[in-house]
């Protein structure tokens, strides 16, 4: 049985930063591209960034610079440093797994808030 399991949300003053974690099991974590979304209250799930199996990384926008994310194939994690934290990154963040032919994972999520 798959299982993703993130930690590392929390409440955070605006300028601060946080670190997210995602712990795989049950699964061929090395093949797939693994990344992180989030949804905020009233918007549509949106891509944060992701890193493939070969090391490439996208980030959107409005984050680049601030997040870097990255990943362990010998310890089934990924990470997401967030610094320079803004209000607008206030959001539940989701852990991703995907891949073309065996299917896409999600975590249950972790809510990080970004306070003014």
């Amino acid at each position: 049985q798959v299982q993703l399991v993130e930690s590392g949300g929390g409440l955070v003053q605006a300028g601060g930063s946080l670190s997210l974690s995602c712990a795989a099991s049950g699964i061929i974590f090395s093949i797939y591209t693994v990344g992180w979304y989030r949804q905020a209250p009233g918007k549509q799930r949106e891509l944060v960034a992701a890193i493939t199996t070969g090391g490439t990384t996208n980030y959107a926008d409005s984050v680049k610079g601030r997040f870097t994310i990255s990943r362990d194939n010998a310890k089934n994690t990924v990470l997401l440093q967030m610094n320079s934290l803004k209000p607008e990154d206030t959001a539940v963040y989701y852990c991703n797994l995907d891949h073309r032919r065996w299917g896409t994972y999600w975590g249950q999520g972790t809510q990080v808030t970004v306070s003014s």
